[in-house]
């Protein structure tokens, strides 16, 4: 007789690299069947978008998105 496996995992990264302007993260974990995570990035027009999502057996795949306005800088 086997048992169910129980997936678990959990990474994350991020990059900021200011000469290129690629500024962005993500983090995502799962225990058993249920999976979290979220992702942001700084968008060509200077705005910042995050994502925060869910996803089980029972609610499916779940989003959330979050835009900040471009940061203006005054001279």
């Amino acid at each position: 007789m086997f048992s169910k496996a129980h997936p678990k995992y959990g990474y994350s990264y991020s990059v900021e690299d200011p000469h290129t302007g690629d500024h962005k993260s993500q983090h995502e974990e799962r225990d058993g069947d249920v999976v979290k995570g979220e992702y942001s990035l700084l968008q060509p027009d200077g705005s910042f978008r995050k994502v925060t999502y869910t996803a089980d057996h029972h609610n499916g795949f779940n989003a959330v998105v979050h835009n900040s306005p471009p940061v203006i800088h005054h001279h």
